[in-house]
């Protein structure tokens, strides 16, 4: 599938749609074959800026650039055939004016063929969000827990139960008045997340934020169980591939030292068997 086209079986009209329906499944990927594998069971694959972390080692969000958010979105729209690719805008790229939002958000969708961006920030960021929505640019919000905004609010804490629930229902309520086709909660108590899922005719996909939300989003290599570094409490692991991983090395590293490996089922011979040299 080619990096540029424009042709996905689900786009943001078809998110919006599934409010109050059967849960919306996503998942970041962040390779070809993370895309692959994200495919044939999810709603939507997420290009996060968690590729950071995940994949460059970074401490953060913050250093992560443009120019890498384009290298993984091409490689994730190209495994995908079925599921919508979302792009996460980094940090610095749209906060200015609503007119670099526009530019970024123009830049990600032309340059990776991805139909969404995906950009932080509640009620301050509404009318960025209406700039980029009357101009086709389809825009998932994401509140609550904003990772770009980590050293603002103090570290990563559950947003919403000490005084400022309020204040993100305000958040919800401005990116779905704004234009948004649909919203993450990341860190947000069940109880408000529920409340705000019932408020909004958009779909919420939680991140941390209970059961009550329109879908659901983990990172890829966390439910895996593949980064270990980092284990908030909202990931669930479905599998422990990177104990796996790890034996399987050990095991490889031990055959190669033993001379077990490469065997000759796993070498080529001088002559074809049943040929004269």
């Amino acid at each position: 599938m080619s990096a540029t086209s424009p042709v996905r079986a689900v786009l943001p009209p078809d998110i919006r749609a599934r409010k109050g329906q059967s849960p919306l499944v996503m998942l970041t990927a962040y390779t070809t074959p993370g895309a692959r594998l994200v495919d044939p069971h999810c709603d939507i694959a997420l290009v996060g800026d968690s590729v950071g972390m995940v994949l460059h080692g970074m401490a953060s969000t913050l250093g992560v650039t443009m120019e890498m958010m384009i290298l993984h979105g091409r490689a994730v729209v190209r495994g995908l055939s079925r599921a919508m690719a979302v792009i996460d805008m980094p940090f610095g790229s749209y906060e200015e004016s609503p007119e670099q939002a526009f530019r970024n958000a123009a830049r990600l969708m032309a340059e990776t063929g991805a139909p969404a961006v995906k950009l932080e920030g509640g009620a301050h960021m509404a009318e960025t969000i209406g700039f980029l929505t009357r101009r086709g640019v389809p825009v998932m919000a994401h509140i609550g827990l904003t990772p770009q905004s980590v050293n603002t609010l103090g570290g990563y804490r559950v947003v919403g139960r000490d005084g400022d629930a309020e204040g993100v229902m305000l958040d919800a309520v401005a990116v779905e008045e704004a234009g948004a086709f649909s919203v993450v909660l990341e860190k947000v108590p069940m109880g408000l997340s529920g409340r705000i899922t019932q408020r909004l005719t958009i779909p919420t996909i939680g991140i941390g934020a209970g059961v009550h939300c329109d879908g659901q989003v983990l990172v890829q290599d966390d439910m895996l169980g593949l980064f270990t570094d980092f284990r908030p409490k909202f990931v669930k692991r479905y599998a422990d591939l990177g104990a796996l991983a790890d034996q399987a090395i050990a095991d490889y590293a031990a055959e190669v030292r033993a001379r077990v490996f490469p065997s000759e089922e796993h070498s080529f011979p001088d002559v074809l068997k049943g040929k004269k040299p």
